[in-house]
């Protein structure tokens, strides 16, 4: 699992514990309605998008709370029969201990929780709640780091949470939208120089703001009346494979389709319309684009994948 103090996507955590709705999604397998000891416990997927109920029947039938809640936390933190998953409780995510007070369970964990990206957090709050609740008497779930009360990223306590708050619709992804300006870069006329372009768009906020980006070049220029005479700087055909950021490097994966010229836009065009409009963004200082993770090619034999590209300012159009 993603892991790192980067602080990106702290919109969607504010967004989140402001009290606006998530909607959860998985893929999930019914729990057996007459069965006392069958529970639904949930994961992360492999791609960090949502949580997965996994079936679960408890080793021993009658136990209580504070049984069935040590035998859950074991669970919340082995690796399940189907490795797609990833564990709430792992990593940063460390737990230290827990308590049961009444109907509240609060779970205590280590510091380096801290350093876990908003939007993996969301998700780990999302399963292990979700796991929880279902256990009779239990309505409540309070996170702690290192004895303190968990915060948002304004500093204000979050407090004890609910199942209702992370409300579970099956077949779609926990999601908060946001709204956002961006200023993406496309081609000119000639191909050769590149042009901003100013898009508001909504966005789902668990979706990293630099995939949401380069989802808007491959969309092209022309939308919501923008200048026809702008050319698509990549091939509309190209899809993506993952996109992430570490350390103010953002690593842009794409299929081979990147590859295909488009419009006869010049190979530095096209390589800098990616990477002008992700470093519009404060966080990213530099861009790597790899096709299937190979960064040995050139693109269209002129730009060196195994270049991790700045702003170039050169190559935008002035008027």
């Amino acid at each position: 699992m993603r892991r790192g103090g980067t602080g990106r996507n702290l919109r969607s955590a504010a967004i989140l514990l402001g009290a606006l709705l998530l909607w959860g999604c998985a893929r999930e397998t019914e729990a057996v309605p007459d069965d006392p000891a069958q529970y639904q416990v949930y994961y992360i997927s492999k791609d960090e998008t949502e949580i997965v109920a996994s079936p679960y029947h408890l080793s021993r039938e009658g136990e209580g709370a504070e049984e069935i809640v040590a035998e859950l936390i074991d669970a919340l933190q082995t690796v399940p029969e189907m490795l797609e998953y990833e564990l709430p409780i792992s990593g940063d995510a460390a737990l230290i201990d827990h308590t049961l007070t009444g109907n509240v369970l609060t779970l205590n964990f280590a510091e380096t929780y801290a350093n876990l990206p908003p939007t993996t957090e969301i998700l780990i709050r999302a399963a292990i709640v979700r796991t929880f609740t279902q256990v009779e008497g239990i309505d409540n779930v309070s996170f702690q780091i290192a004895g303190n009360p968990l915060t948002d990223a304004r500093g204000e306590v979050i407090g004890n949470m609910t199942a209702d708050l992370f409300i579970y619709n099956a077949g779609r992804e926990i999601n908060t939208y946001e709204k956002a300006r961006l200023t993406l870069y496309f081609a000119n006329e000639t191909g050769r120089k590149l042009v901003p372009v100013y898009r508001t768009v909504v966005y789902n906020s668990n979706i990293l703001m630099e995939r949401v980006i380069v989802e808007q070049i491959l969309l092209g220029p022309n939308l919501a009346g923008n200048d026809p005479v702008l050319l698509p700087t990549i091939n509309p055909a190209c899809g993506i494979i993952n996109i992430s950021l570490r350390d103010g490097i953002c690593y842009v994966n794409l299929d081979e389709n990147f590859l295909i010229e488009t419009n006869a836009v010049s190979a530095e065009a096209a390589i800098y319309s990616i990477v002008n409009s992700l470093a519009e963004l404060p966080e990213v200082s530099r861009v790597q684009i790899s096709v299937q993770g190979d960064t040995s090619a050139s693109f269209l034999d002129v730009m060196p994948l195994s270049t991790m590209y700045t702003r170039n300012l050169d190559i935008i159009e002035t008027n």
